[in-house]
Parts: structure tokens; C-alpha cells; sequence
């Protein structure tokens, strides 16, 4: 069997006004992509397998359209010189919007359909917080998406739309995707799937796939900060039985909009303001406080420095703030040297609306890897430790720490920006908080701008009524 493997994965805040380029993608290429940790699930004595293109990037604004174009190209031509193929595997995340398009993963998906033909079977895996459409359902046979949010199943997640297609092309049976759509949208950080009712209606998902005629059933809460009229929650189950499938579709769907009033944040929650001062209250540590609004990898800009800006008035010391993307920053800290004092204006790098600071540094540590957008640097402003970085990113795993000779333990308050805590950050937090903070992806949903959105839809609105209703893939009408 002939199995060919690409796709693209990243999520975009249509309300960010700063594009993603081609330099933001992080793009593996053939034997590159089958000896990545990433795809080292690729497996099979009778699979032969095919790695075309997989291109990522940090969440983020809209992709360039011929940044996407370039990747989808790129992409096409491999795909057409693999066949004959037998089976495609896409590893997507759901959620890219590209600037003047709309469905860029119907576009793309429908662009390898029409190369591979009708009788070729398609694989997708999803991030639960992708969109899904009608036009992604009717070109492909396999759906899986993660399934817990933080994201610790996304290895599983690969497994389980690859393990459907490749039985599926052992044993001769095609399978199908039913979907029902929710008017529905809440933010990843009021449906955690540590929280309830979140945790609860994830559980049973796995005993939903062990029903006659169901392979994988899966909830999808969408991507709220894409005003487009494909963003909504939707359940999507693959299966052998139409109406087996139908069927769990509905029920999940169902439980979805019946849980709607219940989402809340997981964590203490509440303005700027209130969470510093629920931090200079706190005798424990390390308090770590999410600046939400300015997530980078939620779509957020990450050049943000409200936190900065509010501890600076407030005096603090003893905090670390990881971090601030802010290029022109660390180079003018490159060009001092370490050890070097010298006068910064810190945020807006990126986004000309982001608060800025100008503040005296001391320059603790400089961290080159080699291309220029990977330096970094560490600097004290005022007894408050802040991390600089030349590109975006986020801080949220230890190691991003330790590299910088930085302890995330030790530091009395420690400021991140994220939504919800990840996997390796949440366990220190002593106590978590949640700042509602200002940016392209803040946590002020039901006053977001919503132009192009299909509606009615909660909590948008609120004074309608719904029942899910299935629909199922054209390739299995």
C-alpha cells in the first residue's frame, strides 16, 4: 500500500493585523518529514510510505495568500508526482484562515482530492479548536481530532485517523464521515478538558467509538477568533453504518448545546488589576499568571507589554515575564552585549496598537542558535526579569526556561503568555491566574466584532432554539 503523508497545521485570529509569511512555517520535505519525531507513528510492513510536505507555524493573524499558495503548490506537485497512491494521510489543525479566503482547508483538501481522484481514501486529523465545513466533510473518509485541550493526546490523535485508513485499505471497507454543525463558539479556556462539564462530555467519546458501525467519534469546539462563516462547534463521527453514525452525531451534538450555559474559566479569573492584586496578596509561589489576551499560541500578536507596563507602576520585584517578541529589542541587546545597561523600548514591535514601554535594562543573557530570528534575550528593567524573543513564541514548557539559565520555579510571580496553563506549567502554579487582558484574541467574546459569522449563534445570541440535525458526507450519499 502506497500511503502519502503532508498537510498543513496552524490557527489564525482573523482579528490580528499582522499577517503570517512563509519564513513563520516551520516546512518538513520528504525523508525530513518521515524521520520527524513528529511522524515517527508512520508504520506498517506492507505500507509504503510516501512523505510529501508538512508545513507549520505558530498560531497566529491571517496567512498571506501567496505565502499559502507557495506551501499549497509546493505541496500539489509532490502529490501528483507520488501517484498511483493508494491512501492520503492530511495532518491539519483546522483553523487557518488566509487572507481573502475563505475554507483554506476545504481549498486545500479539495485541491488533493482532484489529484488523487474519487477512489482514493482521505485521512484528516484535527485540533479540536479547528472549523469545519461542509466542503472538508465532502472530500474526505476519515476524521479523528484531539480529543483534550490543554492538547496531550495529539500523538493519539495522528494514530487514530492513520490506523483507520491504513485497516481500511487492508480489509477493502471504505468508511464515511457524518457531521451535525452547533451554533455554538466558546474559547479553548472556558471548555478545557480538565474542566466541567468539558471532562465529562470528552469521556464518553471513547465509549461512543465502540458502537456498531462507529470508528471515531469526535466533538469540535471551533475557533472563536475567526469571523468566518464556516466558525462553529460541530461533532463529526467516521464509521462504517450511515445511520450508527448519524445517530452519535446528533447525540453529541446535542450534549454540547445542552451543556452551553454551563463553560467556565478553570482557573481565578478576573481584570489586570484584580489578578495583581490577588499576586501581591499571595505569600505562596510561584503565582504564574496567563496573560490571555496576547497568547501566541492561540493567534495572539505576542509583542504585548500591558503586564510589563502594569508592573512597572506598581513597583513589584521578583518577577519573571516570559515573553515579549520584540526583534528590534534583542538586536539593540545583541549589539550591547551581555552585561551591557541601556535604554529599550519594549512591545509594539509587530502590531503599532500594542502598549510599549521604555524602560533601562541591564542585559543578563543572550541566547544566539544561529539564525537571527531564533536569538533571545533576558534582561532586568526595575528588578522584573523579562524574556525577549526575535520571533514569536511561547514559554510554556520547563526546557524554555532552563536554556536561558532561568528557574520558572524560583521567581515570585511568573507571567506567560497563554490561556489556559500547559501540561508542565500548571502543576508549579501556586496559585494560576487568569488576567483578561487586551489583544487580538481576548477572552471578551460576546463583544468580538462578528461581521461574517452565520447567525444566529450563542453566546452571540441567546434567544433561539436548536436541535442537531446530521449531515453526511458527499463521497458516502
Amino acid at each position: 500500500m502506497r500511503i502519502a503523508v503532508g498537510g498543513i497545521h496552524t490557527e489564525c485570529s482573523t482579528y490580528s493585523p499582522v499577517l503570517m509569511s512563509i519564513e513563520d512555517f516551520r516546512i518538513l520535505r520528504g525523508d525530513e518529514l518521515r524521520a520527524a519525531d513528529y511522524f515517527s507513528f508512520l508504520e506498517g510492513a506492507d505500507v509504503e510510505h510516501v512523505p510529501l510536505l508538512h508545513a507549520r507555524a505558530v498560531p497566529g493573524g491571517p496567512v498571506s495568500r501567496p505565502a499559502y499558495e507557495a506551501i499549497k503548490t509546493e505541496f500539489l506537485e509532490g502529490l501528483r508526482a507520488a501517484l498511483p497512491i493508494d491512501g492520503l494521510y492530511l495532518a491539519m489543525h483546522g483553523a487557518i484562515n488566509v487572507d481573502g479566503m475563505d475554507d483554506a482547508e476545504g481549498d486545500w483538501i479539495s485541491a488533493a482530492r482532484a489529484v488523487v481522484g474519487s477512489d482514493c481514501p482521505i485521512a484528516a486529523s484535527y485540533d479540536l479548536h479547528g472549523n469545519v465545513s461542509q466542503r472538508i466533510i465532502d472530500q474526505i473518509d476519515i476524521f479523528a481530532a484531539y480529543r483534550t485541550a490543554p492538547h496531550i493526546d495529539t500523538r493519539e490523535t495522528m494514530v487514530r485517523a492513520w490506523s483507520i485508513l491504513v485497516e481500511a485499505l487492508r480489509s477493502g471497507t471504505r468508511p464515511g464521515v457524518a457531521w451535525a454543525p452547533v451554533p455554538l463558539l466558546l474559547p479553548g479556556e472556558r471548555t478545557s478538558t480538565e474542566d466541567e462539564p468539558a471532562a465529562s462530555l470528552y469521556q464518553v467519546l471513547p465509549e461512543l467509538d465502540k458502537r456498531a458501525g462507529v470508528l471515531d467519534v469526535n466533538l469540535m469546539v471551533g475557533y472563536v477568533w475567526a469571523d468566518e462563516p464556516r466558525a462553529t462547534a460541530c461533532a463529526v463521527v467516521t464509521g462504517t453504518d450511515k445511520k450508527a453514525a448519524s445517530k452519535a452525531v446528533e447525540e453529541i451534538a446535542a450534549s454540547y448545546w445542552n451543556a452551553r450555559e454551563n463553560f467556565r474559566f478553570g482557573s481565578v479569573t478576573g481584570t489586570l488589576n484584580a489578578m495583581l492584586d490577588i499576586a501581591e496578596a499571595s505569600t505562596t509561589k510561584p503565582i504564574v499568571l496567563a496573560d490571555s489576551g496576547d497568547n501566541p499560541t492561540g493567534g495572539g500578536v505576542g509583542d504585548r507589554a500591558d503586564v510589563l507596563k502594569a508592573r512597572l507602576a506598581r513597583g513589584w520585584q521578583d518577577a519573571l515575564i516570559a515573553g515579549i517578541t520584540d526583534r528590534p529589542a534583542v538586536e539593540a541587546c545583541f549589539d550591547d552585549g551581555e552585561g551591557g545597561t541601556l535604554t529599550l523600548r519594549i512591545g509594539g514591535s509587530l502590531d503599532p496598537s500594542s502598549p510599549a514601554v521604555e524602560v533601562e535594562v541591564k542585559v543578563l543573557h543572550l541566547d544566539d542558535p544561529g539564525p537571527l530570528a531564533e536569538r533571545q534575550a533576558v534582561v532586568e528593567a526595575s528588578g522584573i526579569v523579562v524574556v525577549l524573543s526575535a520571533r514569536r513564541r511561547p514559554y510554556h514548557n520547563i526546557e524554555d526556561f532552563h536554556r536561558l539559565g532561568l528557574d520558572p520555579k524560583a521567581a515570585r510571580l511568573l507571567v506567560v503568555k497563554s490561556g489556559y496553563l500547559s501540561p508542565e506549567l500548571a502543576p508549579i502554579a501556586n496559585p494560576n491566574l487568569m488576567a483578561l487582558t487586551e489583544g487580538v484574541i481576548n477572552q471578551d467574546i460576546e463583544n468580538l466584532a462578528s461581521k461574517r459569522r452565520q447567525r444566529p449563534i450563542f453566546p452571540f445570541d441567546r434567544d433561539f432554539d436548536f436541535t442537531p440535525k446530521a449531515r453526511l458526507s458527499a463521497r458516502w450519499r
